[in-house]
């Protein structure tokens, strides 16, 4: 999604770790292609793998249309709501040489799969989150006859296991300055956005459709006469007059969607990173003598700060306070949310306020995924030990400032009525906790 084009390249990546130990210029060097991850050698168990053994098996038929290739029966296959349309024109993805302002790409997404599908191209890309390997990548070969979906390794990861994905295999909303054509200008400041993110500099090179107020943002722009002028960009119902949007399943780039699409890539990016240092970690430890292997102390200590951005981030830490009313597409909203989990209040971690912040209940609903329940057992012990000691309110810490008492007490009740495998603690009503 919104990457740079994709090169081939070695699949040894160096991330900066300041989370490893005392020294914040710490280098953590993975290896994807070497233990612990083995990544082209790993059998992919996820949505896509799935759908393409009943495919295989015959137990499901894609079927084909003329405007729009294989498109819409994949997104019902893959349950993938037609409402989540984004579009993107800049030429930020494997397709260039079709992407343009007249002819954007379209991104369709649930919680853990993407879609990405350009008019006139015979080839769909999808990816899709995985518990060993991160993200898996996937092409769609739409021939009438018959779809082809194999995976695609080295041609996606030269974007997609960069800073941009924190290092690892991933995904990211990028922001850009594009030309008339959809070039990404190269002297021009481009963004990896997610929740924190400024409004002002959300969505460049993208469309963007659902009112906003008063807040400026980068999408439906292009730089003309050497400027950007986002002056006069915003609060669209539609993006109708930008391009023909009856070859496209709707009119409608919808800003709550992208919203979403921004938190939960980087999110799903940050359990990625997570657990893959702790991989890393357990695997180099293994290698140590007793001698030299770091005390249970150490170890500990190294594993509650490979825990804490991922409770910063699922606490919606650093989050931009929205200034104006936020109003998307009503079909998006209605099924995200549906989607539940609900407490006995029909409360839901889904529920959208969009005045002031993005949900009325910060705590992401990723946490349901099974990327997070597949996070190595010891890292997510820790996670959860941290993510109760604030939800208690025992950790006032400075990051948490933006959680109020009545917050934390909504979201634990929550958790507690709706997440399956909370720690004994998070289920004993605690006297005094506020």
């Amino acid at each position: 999604m919104g990457n740079s084009l994709c090169t081939r390249f070695g699949l040894i990546f160096l991330i900066a770790n300041a989370l490893l130990g005392t020294n914040a210029e710490a280098q953590l060097n993975l290896d994807l292609e070497k233990s612990p991850f083995l990544y082209t050698e790993t059998e992919p168990d996820n949505r896509v793998s799935r759908l393409i053994a009943k495919l295989k098996a015959k137990e499901l038929k894609l079927e084909y249309t003329e405007t729009n290739g294989y498109l819409r029966s994949l997104l019902k296959a893959l349950e993938i709501h037609e409402s989540s349309q984004a579009l993107v024109f800049s030429k930020t993805s494997l397709q260039v040489r079709y992407i343009s302002p007249k002819n954007p790409r379209a991104i369709y997404f649930n919680d853990d799969t993407y879609v990405g599908w350009v008019h006139g191209s015979s080839l769909m890309e999808i990816s899709t989150v995985d518990p060993k390997l991160g993200a898996a990548f996937y092409t769609v070969d739409m021939a009438p006859w018959r779809p082809k979906i194999q995976r695609a390794n080295y041609d996606c990861l030269g974007c997609h296991a960069t800073s941009m994905t924190q290092g690892v295999p991933g995904h990211a909303v990028r922001s850009v300055m594009a030309s008339f054509d959809g070039s990404v200008h190269p002297q021009k400041e481009s963004f990896v956005t997610d929740h924190s993110s400024p409004f002002s500099q959300r969505w460049g090179g993208w469309y963007v459709s659902g009112q906003h107020g008063t807040m400026q943002h980068m999408g439906n722009t292009i730089i003309r006469n050497e400027r950007f002028d986002t002056r006069d960009n915003g609060n669209r119902g539609d993006v109708r007059e930008e391009f023909h949007s009856e070859d496209y399943l709707s009119p409608f780039s919808d800003i709550v969607a992208l919203m979403v699409l921004e938190h939960q890539s980087q999110m799903h990016n940050t359990l990625t990173r997570a657990d893959f240092s702790y991989r890393q970690l357990a695997h180099d430890r293994a290698q140590l003598d007793e001698k030299n292997a770091p005390s249970a102390e150490e170890w500990n200590a190294q594993i509650a700060m490979l825990a804490k951005p991922v409770v910063e981030s699922l606490l919606f830490c650093k989050e931009t306070r929205l200034t104006s009313e936020v109003k998307g597409l009503e079909s998006f909203t209605k099924e995200f949310a549906a989607r539940g989990p609900q407490d006995r209040r029909g409360r839901s971690l889904r529920d959208f306020d969009l005045k002031t912040r993005m949900f009325k209940y910060p705590c992401s609903y990723i946490i349901y995924s099974n990327a997070f329940d597949s996070l190595q057992q010891s890292l997510r012990d820790e996670v959860y030990r941290q993510l109760f000691a604030v939800l208690t309110g025992q950790d006032r810490g400075e990051a948490f400032e933006h959680l109020d008492d009545h917050m934390r007490e909504d979201i634990l009740t929550i958790l507690r009525e709706t997440k399956e495998g909370l720690p004994l603690e998070f289920k004993l009503e605690l006297a005094g906790a506020h």
